[in-house]
């Protein structure tokens, strides 16, 4: 990681990049699969995992017997911290779920609104590098609270030709029985177009590499929804001298490890701090399988010294990252601060890795700065918002002047007509 004492203001711009490829060289490489998928289906989708995953696959959906077969083979430790995460994922998710309000805006004038769900949503599990049983969590539970009729899932198949029995064993217990045996860009372009084998959904979730990424915001300009862009995971914390420095390295490498162009930044008013973190990354990422990784995502990272918290958190604010933990002994004034995060961890004993699985909030949220106008993924995400209003006969003489009068004035008389005559 490049340490960098007090910069300036003017230069924050430069520490607020992100790594990996720029989405115009993606778009040239993801064009062809999607336009493939679309005109050739299944056989282009045969290709492409062949092609980029080395597995042949006959049938993309999951048996009955594949998923009786998976849930065999997950361990029993293993499945109940799964049915804890999803205790804890749903009891935070569920307190989202709207009840229908009326307001009687003038007297006779009745106006509310009612969450209606998606009816058909495409759930994208990264499962290249590691099997991410947790966005099933993420995804699926809100899902079902938003109460969708019909809820796809692909994730990629690994050599033998399957997916990872945790992977079924999530989806099953949460009812997701629509699986399929495909990953990458052309799963994106499968749920957005449909294939033989696999349906055409409404709008597409899930977090994965930036070519699944290209994917989702193409296939979006074309009529598919998507939940947000989600590039390369990313880690921001704000430290003071109070902070561990091993819990703050190991929180650094937590996200580093996710992939090489992952980002981590370390916001601190200590360079004694700094040093010793930097010491404890070297300790700990000697430990650990993914070190590769590591050393490449730590290589476009950074570790920035403040004068004070408060101009941390300003930087953090013009970073807008994706996870932000306030590890510091004032975080409970800076969390007022805070404007632009996806999701925020508070004091000593807040790791985002809680966060990650099974602390309840979800864990699928906005990279890239796109924190400054998004929202990670909620209830909300899988339904649509319709208002409805009824007008009695007093109500729309209540109403009607004002209406008239606004018609008018903006020379819409058809609207105003529509109007006088009721008020008749």
């Amino acid at each position: 990681m490049k340490k960098v004492k007090n910069p300036s203001q003017k230069d924050w711009h430069k520490y607020t990049q992100r790594g990996g490829e720029s989405y115009n060289s993606l778009y040239q490489s993801v064009i062809p699969i999607l336009k493939d998928v679309k005109e050739k289906g299944d056989i282009a989708l045969r290709k492409y995992i062949e092609k980029f995953d080395k597995v042949k696959v006959e049938k993309f959906a999951v048996t009955k017997e594949e998923f009786a077969e998976a849930k065999n083979l997950v361990p029993e430790e293993l499945k109940e911290a799964i049915k804890t995460a999803k205790y804890n994922i749903a009891n935070f998710h569920i307190a989202q779920v709207e009840t229908v309000k009326k307001i009687e805006s003038t007297q006779g004038v009745v106006c509310w609104r009612k969450n209606t769900p998606i009816s058909r949503v495409g759930l994208y599990i990264p499962s290249q590098s590691a099997p991410m049983f947790s966005t099933i969590l993420m995804l699926g539970i809100p899902a079902n609270l938003a109460g969708c009729k019909e809820i796809v899932l692909c994730c990629t198949p690994h050599e033998s030709g399957k997916i990872h029995p945790v992977l079924l064993y999530t989806a099953e217990l949460l009812n997701i029985h629509q699986v399929y045996k495909c990953g990458g860009a052309q799963a994106i372009a499968a749920m957005a177009y449909g294939t033989e084998s696999i349906p055409k959904v409404d709008k597409i979730f899930g977090p994965s590499n930036q070519y699944v990424t290209a994917a989702k915001q193409l296939v979006s300009e074309e009529g598919t929804a998507i939940d947000m862009t989600a590039g390369p995971s990313e880690l921001l914390i704000i430290a003071d001298e109070t902070a561990t420095p091993a819990f703050v390295a190991a929180d650094l490498l937590s996200q580093a490890e996710h992939g090489v162009s992952s980002q981590v930044v370390l916001c601190t008013t200590s360079e004694k701090l700094a040093n010793e973190v930097l010491k404890e990354i070297e300790i700990q990422t000697l430990v650990q399988p993914r070190q590769d990784i590591i050393k490449q995502a730590l290589s476009h990272s950074h570790i920035l010294i403040f004068n004070d918290t408060m101009e941390a958190m300003n930087f953090s604010n013009e970073y807008a990252p994706e996870h932000l933990i306030i590890n510091t002994k004032d975080y409970e004034l800076l969390s007022e601060k805070v404007v632009n995060a996806g999701s925020v961890f508070l004091g000593n004993y807040s790791p985002e890795s809680a966060g990650d699985y099974a602390s309840g909030p979800n864990h699928t949220l906005p990279t890239e700065g796109y924190a400054r106008t998004f929202s990670g993924v909620s209830v909300d995400s899988f339904v649509k918002k319709i208002t409805f209003q009824h007008i009695s006969q007093k109500g729309i003489q209540n109403l009607g002047k004002t209406v008239e009068i606004m018609a008018e004035a903006e020379g819409l008389l058809a609207h105003k007509n529509a109007i006088s005559l009721r008020m008749k």
